[in-house]
C-alpha cells in the first residue's frame, strides 16, 4: 500500500513557475513508477509526465521543454517542476503510483492516487 499526498499548487501568473511535490508513505516507494496527471474542468484526465523506477522519463507534448519530473528516493517524493506556465496549464494535478509504461508515451494507470492539487495560471 502506498499513500500519496500532493502539495505545491497555487495561483501563478502566465510565465511563472511552480514546483509540485508528491510524497509517498510506505517502504515500497522505490518499486513504483510515478506519473503526474492533470484534469481541467470539463476535460478528461491527461498524462503530464512519467518516470519509471529505472529513470526512463516521458512528457506530454504540451509540456515538453517546460516541465521536469524528478524523484528523490531518500525522501519518497516525486516532483514536477513547471516553468513558463500558460493559462492552459490550469488544472488539478494528481500523482499516480504503480502504472506501467507502455509503447511510446502511453501508460497504464496505477492503483494509487493522491488527492490532487490545484494549479491556476491567470493574470
Amino acid at each position: 500500500q502506498v499513500q500519496l499526498v500532493e502539495s505545491g499548487g497555487g495561483l501563478v501568473q502566465p510565465g511563472g513557475s511552480l514546483r509540485l511535490s508528491c510524497t509517498a508513505s510506505g517502504s515500497s516507494f522505490r518499486l513504483y513508477n510515478m506519473v503526474w496527471y492533470r484534469q481541467a474542468p470539463g476535460k478528461e484526465r491527461e498524462l503530464v509526465a512519467g518516470i519509471t523506477t529505472g529513470g526512463t522519463i516521458n512528457y506530454a507534448d504540451s509540456v515538453k521543454g517546460r516541465f521536469t519530473i524528478s524523484v528523490d528516493n531518500a525522501k519518497g517524493t516525486t516532483y514536477l517542476q513547471m516553468n513558463s506556465l500558460k493559462p492552459e496549464d490550469t488544472a488539478v494535478y494528481y500523482c499516480n503510483a504503480g502504472g506501467v509504461k507502455l509503447r511510446g508515451s502511453n501508460w497504464s494507470k496505477g492503483d494509487y492516487w493522491g488527492q490532487g492539487t490545484q494549479v491556476t495560471v491567470s493574470s
